[in-house]
């Protein structure tokens, strides 16, 4: 029993030193953990700084371009409302003048018309009587004509009425047969005649329906016509006036609406700018989105990077440029100064892109040479007519090549290596092809 107790105390003993052991661990660890969560808060909330200060710099000159564009918006408005008082001044002018001209020569027109409707009603009375004058004459004559003409045609009845009955005779002898037959179809006939009745009632109920719809329409129609009519010749009239009155105005008018459309032009140029800022500008947020989805881990906590060149090689570089730089020029680099972080991270994207084209294109061009490459591989072990009609070592026709042979060498010297000699080879299945 007391080797047990001995045993568990340096049990004990280990387990207390290996829990020592491991809480100093803990604490080590714990501690670098701690510096590590206290350095990543840092550079977070150093983001954080970075980001709200480019978003105040960026809202801060969107505020400042959309002031700018309300004052002149403003302004174009304020001379375009000023044209167009005077324009509604000058045309209430001219309307007036118009309508009083209009009223009188009304006037003057309706006396017209009075004097001109009385001489018709004194010319429509004495055309009647002279029409019923020579309808009275008319009438005597007719009537007897009709009376001898009714002498000549009762002769002529007589006569065709006497020839008739000869040939009833003669046609009832000859169609007796005939009449049987008749008769069965007549009262077929009799029943297609009833229902023809029938569908001929309905057909002159339609007809008296159309005739007076048609009434209708003719009275609308002649109705329709003495007002156009009337409108016609008031039409006239107004047009003449019309025409004198365009031919007077023209010339007044000439200047104002030269004014009006140069007015339109220069705002419709107006509009135009403005919207394709508007649509420059969000298509540059747009892009933004789309391209703040594609950057990295790095770029979002760091968007705008630090300049390569030391603090001496900026201060020379600011000396040489503000020797090149005109007061005007440097007014305006001041009033895009907001600007310097943008540029940064176009010529940061520029860069990157001009080494994918670089890469690209090295690419491309050892993908051109493998090609190379493997054509003339593929153009060695096979045979077709593009490589019969190209040099080509493996083809041989009687001991043959068509390899250009070299030219004739001087003498070798002792001293001088012997270039390889060359050695020509001759696929299998050729080979067996012309053998066998």
């Amino acid at each position: 029993m007391q080797w047990r107790t001995v045993l568990r105390e340096i049990k004990t003993r280990e387990l207390h030193k290996d829990i020592e052991i491991l809480s100093q661990t803990f604490e080590r660890v714990m501690d670098c953990k701690d510096n590590v969560i206290k350095s990543l808060a840092k550079d977070l909330a150093e983001a954080e700084e970075q980001y709200a200060h480019a978003l105040r710099s960026h809202l801060h000159n969107v505020d400042q371009l959309l002031a700018l564009q309300r004052r002149r918006l403003s302004l174009l408005e304020e001379s375009y409302n000023m044209e167009l008082e005077a324009l509604t001044m000058e045309f209430e002018t001219e309307r007036k003048t118009i309508t009083d001209q209009h009223e009188k020569e009304i006037h003057y027109l309706q006396d017209v018309f009075m004097a001109m409707e009385q001489n018709y009603i004194d010319s429509e009375y004495e055309s009647k009587l002279e029409f019923q004058s020579m309808w009275d004459d008319l009438k005597n004559k007719n009537l007897e004509e009709k009376h001898f003409l009714r002498l000549q045609l009762e002769n002529i009845v007589e006569d065709l009425c006497k020839r008739f009955q000869e040939a009833l005779k003669r046609y009832t002898d000859a169609t007796e047969d005939r009449k049987i037959a008749f008769e069965t179809l007549k009262v077929k006939d009799e029943k297609s005649s009833k229902e023809i009745e029938a569908q001929m009632k309905t057909i002159q109920k339609l007809q008296e329906a159309i005739a007076v719809s048609k009434g209708k329409i003719m009275l609308h129609s002649r109705e329709s016509e003495d007002q156009n009519q009337y409108i016609r010749n008031d039409k006239e009239l107004v047009l003449i006036q019309l025409r004198k009155l365009k031919a007077q105005r023209s010339q007044a008018w000439g200047t104002s609406q030269e004014n009006l459309v140069k007015l339109t032009r220069e705002s419709n140029a107006a509009l135009k700018a403005l919207r394709k800022v508007v649509d420059k500008g969000e298509r540059i947020l747009k892009l933004a989105e789309l391209c703040r989805k594609l950057e990295t881990e790095e770029e979002k906590v760091l968007p705008f990077y630090s300049s390569v060149l030391t603090s001496e090689e900026q201060e020379i570089e600011l000396q040489n440029g503000g020797k090149e730089l005109t007061e005007e020029l440097a007014k305006v680099m001041v009033n895009y100064s907001a600007m310097e972080n943008f540029w940064k991270r176009y010529n940061k994207v520029k860069l990157e892109q001009l080494s994918l084209q670089h890469r690209r294109a090295q690419l491309l061009e050892i993908n051109r040479k493998l090609r190379e490459m493997l054509k003339q591989y593929l153009d060695g072990i096979s045979v077709s007519d593009e490589v019969l009609s190209q040099l080509n070592p493996l083809f041989i026709v009687n001991h043959r090549s068509n390899l250009p042979q070299p030219l004739s060498t001087p003498a070798a010297q002792p001293g001088d290596r012997q270039p390889p000699t060359p050695c020509n080879i001759v696929e299998a299945a050729h080979g067996i092809s012309h053998t066998l």
